[in-house]
C-alpha cells in the first residue's frame, strides 16, 4: 500500500463532488481536508468555496477527474442496461415456467405498459438514426 497521499479528494455527491485539497505538512502531521470546491458533473459547473481562487492545477485535476468519472458512469449505465436485458430474459422465462395467475395478474398490465413504452421509444430512435443517414 502506498503511503503517499493524494494531492486532491473527491467526496462523491448525487451530482457530482466536493472537491478537497490534501494538506499534511502541519506541525501535527495530521491529515486535513480542505474543500476548495463543488463540482456539478451534469452541467460541468465548478464552484470554488468560499473567497478561494482556483489555481490553473486545481482546475486541470478537476477537468481530469470529471472527464474519468463521466467515462464511469456512462460505463456503469450501460452495465446496467445489459442487466436489464438479462433480467427481462429472466422474468420472460419466469412468466413462462413458474409464474402463477395471481402473480401475473399483478405484474401483466404495469410490465406490458412499460415494454410498449420501451418500445416505443427504441423504434423511433432507430428510425431517426436510419433518416441522418
Amino acid at each position: 500500500m502506498s503511503t503517499a497521499l493524494p494531492e486532491y479528494y473527491f467526496r462523491v455527491r448525487e451530482n457530482g463532488a466536493a472537491v478537497f485539497k490534501i494538506d499534511t505538512e502541519n506541525r501535527q502531521r495530521r491529515i486535513e481536508m480542505d474543500q476548495i470546491a463543488v463540482i456539478n458533473i451534469r452541467n460541468g459547473e465548478v464552484k470554488p468555496q468560499g473567497q478561494r481562487a482556483l489555481t490553473d492545477t486545481d482546475k486541470a485535476e478537476i477537468a481530469r477527474w470529471m472527464d474519468e468519472r463521466r467515462e464511469l458512469l456512462s460505463r456503469r449505465d450501460m452495465d446496467d442496461i445489459h442487466r436489464a436485458v438479462d433480467h427481462l430474459n429472466l422474468t420472460t422465462q419466469w412468466a413462462q415456467s413458474k409464474a402463477t395467475d395471481e402473480q401475473l395478474e399483478e405484474i401483466t398490465d404495469r410490465l406490458l405498459m412499460a415494454m410498449h413504452d420501451l418500445r416505443s421509444v427504441l423504434v423511433r430512435k432507430k428510425s431517426d438514426r436510419f433518416t441522418k443517414d
